[in-house]
């Protein structure tokens, strides 16, 4: 199993799949990263020479690609921000709802998470109907 960048990549997959375990990077950023360091894309992970893994390092770093902690801290300051200048779309982040228009009345369960059946208390003091 190779690593670049500090994530463990799969050997087994191809080297164009594999890299898009690193957070930050997709399909068509790993392309790029794979042609700027002249390596085939159907070249499995597990045999890759420590050069090649090296060209890729400095394919990304060169490429000046946000990745990993970076991006997610990134991330994280953009939500800070839409939080606390108290727009819309902060206040739905903060209350954990859909943020780009989607319904609430119906769906957006995987936004609210499961239904909290809400039921009603019997008051046991209460008169019954039988007289």
């Amino acid at each position: 199993m190779a690593r670049i960048l500090g994530v463990d990549i799969p050997g087994e997959k191809r080297i164009d799949i594999a890299l898009r375990y690193v957070y930050g990077l997709g399909p068509s950023n790993s392309k790029d990263i794979l042609a700027h360091a002249q390596i085939d894309p159907a070249t499995r992970a597990k045999n890759l020479t420590e050069q090649q893994l090296s060209q890729i390092v400095h394919a990304i770093q060169d490429g000046k690609y946000v990745i990993e902690g970076d991006l997610r801290r990134e991330i994280g300051l953009n939500l800070k921000r839409l939080q606390g200048i108290k727009c819309y779309r902060g206040i739905r982040h903060l209350r954990s709802l859909p943020v780009r228009g989607q319904r609430t009345q119906t769906n957006a369960r995987t936004r609210k998470g499961p239904r909290k059946t809400v039921g009603v208390q019997r008051n046991p003091n209460a008169k019954t109907g039988i007289h």
